[in-house]
Formats: C-alpha cells, sequence, structure tokens
C-alpha cells in the first residue's frame, strides 16, 4: 500500500514538473520570436527646421464704430411741417432735415426786426438833436441801448426760427426716420441716426502685458466675420489706464470703408502688426506634442543602418503664435528634421519613414 502511494506522488510530480517545464518553454520560445521581430517604420510627415521672418502681432476682439455717427434729436417742439428724408438716403452737410411749425417764431422775428428799426431811427433822432446841442447826452445814450436790446431780441427770434429748421450736421447715410409728419414732438425726441461710412472707428482691448509694445499710429488689419471686409489702419487713441476689472486696456484705430461694406456696431477681428523679426526659429503648431511632462517635438535621427531613420523624443521651449507656426526657444536648432504629424504613434526610438505625399494630419470630427 505504501509503495503504492509512493509511486502515484512520483508520477504526479513528474507530470506537474512537465507541465510547469512545458510553460516556461514556451514562453521563452515566444519571447526569443517576438524579440525577432522588427516592427515596420511608422509612416510620418516631416520637414527641415528653417529660421524665418517672423511677423509678430497682437490679436483682438473689435466693434466698429462710425468717425461720426449721432443720433439726431429736435431742437424746438411743435407740429411737424415736413421731413426731407428718407431711410438710407446719403445726405450731405447741411442739407434741410426737419421743418417743424414756425409761424410763432416768424412772427416773433417780425416784430423784433419792427422793433429795431423803430429804435434805429429813435437813435438817429437822438444823435442828430445832440450834434446841435440840443438834446441831452443821456437821452442819446438810452436811445443807443435800445437799439442794442433790439439787435439782440432779433437774434433770439431768428435763433427760435432756426432751430424748427432741422439740417445735417454732416454728410453721411440717415437712417429710419423716428417721426411723421403731422406728429407733435418735444425738444429732446431723436428722429434719426446719422452715420458716416466712409471713415470707420474700431475700439478693442488687449491684455495690459501688451501695453508696452503699442504706440500711437501702430498699423492695424481688421477683418469681418461677413461679407469679406478687410482693411487696414491706425491707431489713434491708447486709453491712458488699465481696467482694474479686467486687466485690459482700450484701444482705437481708425480704418477707410470705401466700399461701405462695413457698418457701425459690426463684430471685428483686429491684428496690430508689430515690427518684423528675422532669423526666428518656428515650426508648425502640430509637430508639437504636449502633455504633463511638457512639450516636445520629434526629431528625425540617421540609424544604425544607411537608409534607416528613427525618432527622438525632444523637449521644447515654446514662445508667441502666429498663424499656424509657434515659436521654439530652445530645443531644437535649424537643420533639425522635425516630425510634423502622424506622431501619435511614435516613442522615442521608433523607426519612421518619412512620407509628405500623404496628409497624416488628424482630421477634426465633423
Amino acid at each position: 500500500m505504501i509503495k503504492r502511494l509512493i509511486i502515484a506522488i512520483i508520477l504526479l510530480g513528474i507530470v506537474v514538473g512537465g507541465i510547469v517545464w512545458f510553460k516556461y518553454f514556451r514562453d521563452e520560445m515566444i519571447a526569443q520570436f517576438l524579440g525577432g521581430m522588427t516592427p515596420p517604420p511608422v509612416a510620418v510627415n516631416a520637414e527641415p527646421v528653417q529660421p524665418v521672418t517672423w511677423e509678430p502681432g497682437i490679436d483682438a476682439i473689435g466693434t466698429s464704430l462710425s468717425r461720426q455717427g449721432v443720433d439726431l434729436a429736435i431742437e424746438s417742439g411743435g407740429l411737424v411741417r415736413a421731413v426731407h428724408f428718407a431711410a438710407n438716403d446719403t445726405v450731405t452737410e447741411g442739407q434741410q432735415m426737419i421743418v417743424i411749425d414756425d409761424d410763432s417764431e416768424k412772427a416773433q422775428l417780425a416784430a423784433a426786426q419792427a422793433a429795431l428799426t423803430v429804435a434805429r431811427a429813435e437813435a438817429t433822432r437822438a444823435r442828430t438833436l445832440s450834434d446841435r446841442g440840443v438834446g441831452a447826452a443821456t437821452t442819446l445814450e438810452t436811445a443807443e441801448a435800445q437799439v442794442e436790446s433790439a439787435i439782440a431780441q432779433v437774434a433770439l427770434a431768428q435763433t427760435s426760427l432756426d432751430r424748427k429748421t432741422l439740417k445735417a450736421p454732416f454728410g453721411g447715410v440717415i437712417g429710419i426716420p423716428q417721426i411723421e409728419v403731422g406728429q407733435y414732438v418735444s425738444a429732446g425726441q431723436i428722429y434719426a441716426t446719422l452715420q458716416d461710412h466712409a471713415n470707420m472707428r474700431v475700439d478693442f482691448s488687449v491684455p495690459e502685458q501688451q501695453l508696452a509694445v503699442l504706440k500711437m499710429g501702430g498699423a492695424v488689419t481688421v477683418t469681418s466675420e461677413v461679407g469679406d471686409f478687410s482693411a487696414t489702419g491706425n491707431i489713434t487713441g491708447i486709453e491712458p489706464r488699465v481696467d482694474p476689472n479686467t486687466r485690459m486696456v482700450s484701444v482705437r484705430a481708425e480704418v477707410e470703408n470705401l466700399s461701405g461694406k462695413l457698418v457701425p456696431g459690426q463684430f471685428l477681428r483686429v491684428r496690430i502688426t508689430l515690427p518684423k523679426e528675422e532669423g526666428v526659429i518656428a515650426v508648425p503648431q502640430t509637430a508639437v506634442s504636449s502633455s504633463l511632462y511638457g512639450d516636445s517635438i520629434y526629431v528625425i535621427r540617421e540609424g544604425e543602418n544607411a537608409d534607416e531613420q528613427k525618432v527622438e523624443q525632444v523637449f521644447v521651449q515654446l514662445g508667441r503664435r502666429s498663424g499656424g507656426r509657434i515659436e521654439v526657444t530652445t530645443g531644437i536648432k535649424a537643420g533639425d528634421l522635425i516630425v510634423t504629424s502622424g506622431q501619435n504613434r511614435l516613442t522615442s526610438g521608433a523607426r519612421v519613414k518619412v512620407d509628405n505625399t500623404v496628409d497624416l494630419t488628424p482630421k477634426a470630427a465633423e
């Protein structure tokens, strides 16, 4: 009985040992097989690093305003007798716009002019008597004072009459009339808006860190989201204070609008052009990979064989951005061949094959 038990234990040990040996043998064979396999090169897009002429700028969001734009208001109340414009008419400076009932003002002017005539006649008579020595000096002074008073009354009546006829203060495009003939209006009531579209202002804000590079007369370029409008202009005003709530500085520029496509209140993209810089290392933004460890670029190096290329992950320091390129201050140099797209499948030391005939840039989801 004991001999049979010992034999069973020995046989069991042989079977278990064989299974364990086979497992290790199999794993070793698989590891040797996989170790001998060389993964194919990864296709990437690449380009050499070259110094470029950097055109720095400051991008901002702005709003268009007329250089001359006002809401026209009634100066003196009364009944509207005539409206001499229609919506979107182009008017000239001094053009008659509105006529308010002025019968009372005309009568007051006529009375003032008649009083002036009488005062002048009295002054002439008093001066004649004084020259002959038969009139008192005080009589002449009183008569002359009455003439001055009458002249002032005529001017006052003329001003009241002029306020009944409203004229355009400058040339531009008139808006929709807000009043009708026969309507009673009061002083201060707005009857239309007048905008000069020939020259436009653009108001925008930039971060306080950019205040040092702003200067009066600096060149700006503005573009609109609609109408395909683009124009250049110059900075005409820089607010001498920083907004403590937003830490932004308000800036104003003027641009020409000869086409008339730009209208007040429109959304605009503004770019302030700064002086060009030569010899700046700038790469496509798609070449930069960002992670918790920092920003890096894959640089293509020669492999062990003449026809073999491998990549090295190089950590870099980034600077300014402009368009689709970004400045690299440290990490790479002119002449380096860098991967611009396709690096999502790469690790440092991976074999690559440059193929610029195919665009490997990831497409945004539609």
